[in-house]
């Protein structure tokens, strides 16, 4: 089997995929998740540790370097743990993700989310959309959902939490858009 590189995704100016227009439900689903994962890294880029740990108004304590960590955690939790089915503590000491360890920084946090988004891939790669997984814990355990109602899950909740990052990244030097 030969891989057609002639077909490459296209790119926003600022490197972000677009997400399919058209076409199969699963390469659209994963295309949307994608450029929302791509927005939340454009919206870290060039800064440092001491910025993305700038919080948002009071009394929040939100930042994007806790965004990077709650979304490893989420990553893990709906692809591993959930659609895979595979039973795998926290990423993090604290579960959510949110909480802050002065000795890790951007580059770890993204090494770390980078590698949650690549074992999901890995695990959920050979699985149809209708696969049903099971939800372990939280406010309904034993609750079943389709790989399809994760992906869809994903998405909001990047593109949810992406709208919180456009704040805190106006907030630190007062980039907007994308």
């Amino acid at each position: 089997m030969t891989t057609d590189t002639s077909a490459e995704t296209p790119t926003l100016p600022d490197g972000r995929p677009v997400p399919h227009l058209t076409g199969d439900e699963r390469a659209m689903l994963e295309s949307w998740l994608d450029f929302h994962r791509a927005t939340l890294e454009l919206k870290c880029a060039g800064l440092d540790d001491a910025q993305v740990r700038i919080a948002a108004a009071e009394p929040s304590s939100l930042t994007l370097l806790g965004l990077v960590q709650h979304l490893a955690e989420v990553e893990r939790n709906w692809f591993q743990r959930v659609a895979g089915g595979v039973a795998v503590a926290p990423v993090f000491e604290d579960a959510t993700g949110y909480a802050l360890d002065p000795a890790r920084g951007l580059d770890e946090a993204l090494g770390i989310w980078r590698r949650e988004i690549a074992r999901g891939r890995e695990l959920c790669a050979g699985l149809p959309l209708d696969h049903i997984g099971r939800v372990a814990e939280g406010p309904v355990p034993g609750m079943e959902v389709s790989l399809r109602w994760v992906l869809i899950h994903m998405i909001e909740e990047y593109a949810r939490h992406n709208g919180h990052a456009d704040l805190l990244r106006e907030r630190i030097d007062g980039v907007t858009g994308a």
